[in-house]
C-alpha cells in the first residue's frame, strides 16, 4: 500500500509543490511532500503557479523549496518525477530508488504517457498548460492509488 509520495521536478517551486498538494487533496490517507532536483532552497512557489492553485482551493503558501536526497527518496513509498530525464538522474545518483520512481505523466495521453513541461520563466499561458497536466496527472493517480 502506498502511504507516502514525493513528488520531485527540478526547483521545487512551480510543479511539484502544486502536484503535490493535488495529490494531497485527493489522497488525504498518503503523505505526500515534495523536492527539488535543483532546488531553489528556501523560495516559496513561484508566483504564478501559486495563484493558478490558489484559485484552484489549493493552499501552497507555507511550502518552501528543499533539495533532493537520499531521506527523501528512502521515506518514501512512491516517487513521482515529471520527466523521463528526471527518473534517469534518480537512477543515476540512487540507484537503489529506481524501483519506485514513475513519471506523474505516466497515465496520460491514452496510457502512452508524457513528460510535465516546466513553466518557469514562461508565458502565463505555458502555466496554465503546465497546471491543466499536473490535475489531470494527480487525478489520474489517485484514482489507481
Amino acid at each position: 500500500m502506498i502511504r507516502s509520495i514525493l513528488v520531485v521536478c527540478r526547483g521545487n517551486i512551480c510543479r511539484s509543490p502544486v502536484a503535490a498538494a493535488m495529490l494531497q487533496q485527493r489522497l488525504p490517507h498518503c503523505r505526500v511532500s515534495s523536492a527539488g532536483l535543483t532546488a531553489l532552497v528556501g523560495q516559496g512557489v513561484e508566483p504564478s503557479a501559486r495563484a493558478l492553485a490558489e484559485a484552484a482551493g489549493l493552499d501552497v503558501s507555507r511550502h518552501l523549496a528543499r533539495q533532493l536526497d537520499a531521506r527523501y527518496l528512502t521515506q518514501a513509498d512512491l516517487i513521482l518525477v515529471m520527466s523521463d530525464e528526471q527518473r534517469r538522474l534518480i537512477g543515476d545518483r540512487w540507484p537503489q530508488a529506481v524501483g519506485k520512481v514513475m513519471r506523474l505523466g505516466h497515465w496520460l495521453e491514452h496510457g502512452r504517457g508524457c513528460d510535465i513541461p516546466d513553466p518557469y520563466r514562461r508565458s502565463p499561458d505555458a502555466f496554465q498548460w503546465t497546471h491543466q497536466l499536473l490535475d489531470a496527472a494527480s487525478s489520474e493517480w489517485a484514482q489507481r492509488l
